[in-house]
């Protein structure tokens, strides 16, 4: 089979699994937990970046959430259960999940610091923001 034809041929069976199934693509890649991950990221970029704040922070949070600015032109990037060997600053905060932030407002320059990771805690009401990882943008 020609490798055109085979890639086109996944993506077929790819969107017909989605379609049948009733399931996003997100969830299909990350299952359900990674999926909602992906989605309450996105609704806390859109609550930050609208210049509001937002109650997806958990209620025991200091997290430094920037201004409107800093969230501008974000987007959720890859979920991934939290892991503490990595994280050392986060692991008193308890989170179960991280994820990462993609894309950066326009105009950001060398030196620029930026949402570079969002921490969650699960709670019994769903997700919560522990903490926000701060990146500094390399030229």
């Amino acid at each position: 089979m020609k490798p055109r034809r085979a890639l086109a041929l996944a993506g077929f069976a790819t969107v017909c699994a989605v379609v049948l199934s009733g399931c996003s693509v997100d969830t299909l890649i990350w299952g359900n937990d990674g999926a909602q991950v992906i989605q309450t990221t996105e609704n806390l970029i859109k609550d930050l970046a609208s210049g509001g704040t937002s109650d997806l922070v958990c209620e025991d949070a200091e997290a430094d959430l920037g201004t409107a600015k800093d969230w501008e032109g974000r987007s959720a990037g890859e979920p991934e259960r939290f892991f503490a060997d990595y994280w050392d600053e986060q692991v008193p905060l308890d989170p179960q999940w991280n994820i990462n932030l993609e894309g950066l407002p326009e105009g950001a320059t060398p030196g620029d610091k930026h949402p570079g990771y969002v921490f969650y805690r699960e709670t019994d009401d769903g997700l919560c923001v522990i903490d926000v990882a701060w990146s500094t943008l390399i030229g």
